[in-house]
């Protein structure tokens, strides 16, 4: 080599070398393209440009300074490259994801006559994984055998990837049946082929077989694995891999951090999941989506609110999964001042159009208390698909518009957009809130006329429809007559609406049916028992006690949530740890004196009959959503709508006395319970009285 040359090369890979830095400045960049230019130019003038060794330096150089058209020009100036710089040329590419490219390299090399090696069609098959072309991939295949690499395991397993970037998993089994002297990188790539394309069973099979062999899993096995598990919703055989990902040492690998964060977070052990992610110095998007997700998706909306606002605190790039994830996070919390905070945030993103985040909106929006802003989010999408229309539907029925939700449905089917089995959950939702019995009844019976094979969710909202209505027989005879083997929701229908019209008989059957197929379910034992209370029957609410206390089984404490100035105070029965206790019970005690001014008589057959009348009256007027009233009356000015959410369905009681103190108190008070959502105004409330 000539001093000259020799020169040259260092200069390369000086560059190179400063190239390697993740980040550079403006500056810094523009001075490394004029060096580039620079030895450029050497490289011509003095002839060196048909030193194959200079050039493939040069051409690197180009190519991790990212300016792969560089490159490319300076490839061109070679009269006749050969293999070395052929390959160059197409893994640069390759690198890039620029995936035409190699592909028409790799056909240019071919017309140019030179042979590819094993390295060309690794770099050529990799870019064909990133094409939509089968056609081309399939091609290159062809070619692997005419060049002699037909058994060449790199090669192979180079293909059973690309087939199963394709989706041809089926392709990618048979050319990884057909490998004698099968590398960890030939399992990890059929493994994670069959998890990527949905099997993940047959990727677990896979891996049994590869252990069986005594191989060794890599870290990227073991993520796919880990994804198996996870989607399969084997949290046992999970943790099974974490113990070997802990043997094996490679607990710290950012991917198994993600995937095992992942796991523990749908699986509802958020606390776990969070502990690996604060493992992390800098979570990447998909650790962030995966925990924000994992809260929300889990029922822990507050905590997922706060991470959402910690990330884009810290200017972290969100996606749509991120947006959604957020959405139903704040649907859960229930706040519509957090609600319209976030539909603002999303107005000013790339994501306000997206027919995801906004189906989100709506079903936000209704959740938390305002329909009017779910059809203003509805209305301002112009390409509805069917789940969106079917998402208002859903909301129209939670707040019990049960015509707006029909009407609704005949504009969809007008828009020429054919329902499916959401729409009509929504629509029978929407039937069953209002007490449109015969719409709801002709509704159910139109579905086969649009190819839907109703499920439990239809089946019990027909219970449901019937059963408020006082059609009990009717609903026992639709239960006896259902072609499928009626599941917890329908006998859970049925008691509810027992208990309702004090069906004692009917009740029982249908808490026989629940007791067995859901034992430990306490609110099937609490039904049971104020149906007996509301039937006088004492010593059978004295068993059923019994029985949850033979089984460990505790009654739900009922807590009810208001949001005064973007805080939200939750209240328990009897609650005085407010610091302005004081002043609520006080209001309790003026609005329990203007109720029995206006006439209002407690409902006390159903209350249990160890407590004298006194103690009775006091129970009832402190309740949770009471104690929520009162607190909202204190703290908002006159007029002001309150918001409040309660985790149990609204005894009726409450529901009576807050219809009149609606009145008495001039206000809106919109409560949400565990069935649906109450407006009460003007001593009116919406559902009425179907709950």
């Amino acid at each position: 080599m000539s001093l000259h040359s020799f020169s040259l090369s260092l200069l390369l890979s000086s560059l190179s070398s400063a190239l390697s830095k993740s980040t550079i400045t403006l500056h810094e960049a523009s001075l490394r393209r004029k060096h580039l230019d620079q030895v450029y130019v050497q490289l011509i003038v003095s002839g060196l440009h048909k030193c194959r060794f200079l050039m493939i330096k040069f051409i690197n150089a180009c190519l991790h300074f990212g300016d792969v058209n560089y490159a490319h020009k300076a490839f061109r100036e070679v009269s006749e490259p050969d293999i070395l710089l052929w390959n160059a040329i197409i893994k640069g590419y390759t690198q890039k994801n620029i995936v035409d490219a190699p592909i028409r390299m790799y056909m240019d090399m071919q017309i140019s006559q030179v042979h590819p090696n094993c390295f060309t069609f690794l770099y050529v098959l990799k870019a064909c994984g990133g094409t939509s072309v089968e056609g081309i991939g399939k091609q290159i295949h062809g070619q692997t055998f005419k060049y002699g690499f037909g058994s060449n395991v790199f090669v192979q397993n180079s293909l059973v990837s690309m087939y199963a970037k394709f989706g041809q998993i089926s392709y990618a089994r048979i050319v990884f049946d057909k490998l004698h002297d099968r590398t960890v990188v030939s399992w990890t790539s059929i493994i994670s082929g069959y998890v990527q394309n949905g099997d993940p069973m047959e990727a677990l099979n896979v891996f049994k077989e590869m252990r069986q062999c005594n191989v060794k899993p890599d870290w990227i096995a073991l993520v796919s694995v880990m994804t198996a598990y996870t989607n399969v919703e084997d949290l046992g055989q999970g943790k099974s891999i974490h113990g070997l990902v802990t043997k094996l040492g490679l607990e710290f690998e950012p991917d198994i951090v993600i995937s095992l964060t992942t796991m523990y977070a749908k699986r509802g052990l958020v606390e776990v999941a969070r502990f690996f992610f604060n493992r992390m110095e800098k979570p990447n998007l998909i650790l962030w989506n995966a925990m924000i997700s994992g809260y929300a998706n889990n029922g822990y909306g507050e905590e997922a609110i706060k991470l959402f606002r910690e990330m884009i605190t810290k200017n972290i790039r969100v996606d749509s999964i991120t947006m959604r994830s957020a959405v139903l996070a704040s649907a859960q919390v229930g706040s519509l001042e957090l609600a319209r905070w976030l539909d603002g945030y999303i107005s000013k993103s790339e994501y306000r159009d997206d027919t995801f985040v906004n189906t989100g909106l709506i079903d936000m929006y209704a959740k938390c208390g305002s329909i009017y802003l779910a059809r203003c989010v509805f209305d301002r999408v112009a390409d509805k698909d069917v789940v969106l229309w079917s998402v208002m539907i859903m909301g129209y029925g939670l707040h019990g518009h049960g015509q707006e939700a029909i009407c609704l449905y005949n504009e969809m089917k007008q828009a020429g957009v054919c329902p499916n089995d959401g729409t009509f959950i929504g629509l029978l939702t929407a039937c069953k809130n209002s007490g449109l019995v015969k719409e709801g009844w002709e509704l159910f019976h139109l579905m086969p006329d649009h190819g839907i094979e109703p499920h439990h969710q239809h089946y019990s909202c027909v219970v449901d429809l019937l059963g408020r209505a006082g059609y009990l027989n009717q609903a026992y005879d639709f239960i006896m007559s259902m072609p499928i083997k009626p599941g917890v929701s329908v006998w859970g229908a049925l008691l509810s609406a027992c208990k309702i019209h004090r069906k004692v008989r009917l009740g029982e059957i249908a808490a026989e049916q629940l007791f067995i197929l859901d034992p430990y379910n306490t609110g099937h034992y609490v039904q049971l028992s104020n149906l007996y209370a509301s039937a006088h029957l004492w010593t059978r609410v004295a068993n059923v006690r019994l029985m949850m206390t033979q089984k460990g089984l505790n009654k739900d404490l009922g807590h009810s949530s208001i949001e005064i100035n973007g805080n939200l105070e939750t209240f328990q029965v009897g609650d005085r740890s407010h610091p302005k206790s004081k002043e609520i019970f006080e209001e309790l005690d003026r609005l329990e004196k203007r109720l029995k001014a206006a006439g209002y008589v407690p409902h006390m057959e159903s209350v249990l009959h160890d407590l004298n009348h006194e103690e009775i009256e006091e129970t009832l007027c402190h309740h949770s959503e009471r104690l929520a009233v009162a607190y909202g009356i204190i703290s908002t000015a006159p007029g002001t709508t309150l918001r409040i959410t309660k985790n149990l369905r609204a005894c009726i009681n409450c529901h009576s006395a807050i219809k009149l103190i609606s009145k008495l108190v001039d206000r809106e008070i919109i409560i949400r319970d565990a069935k649906r959502f109450h407006h009460f105004k003007d001593g009116v409330c919406s559902c009425g009285d179907f709950w």
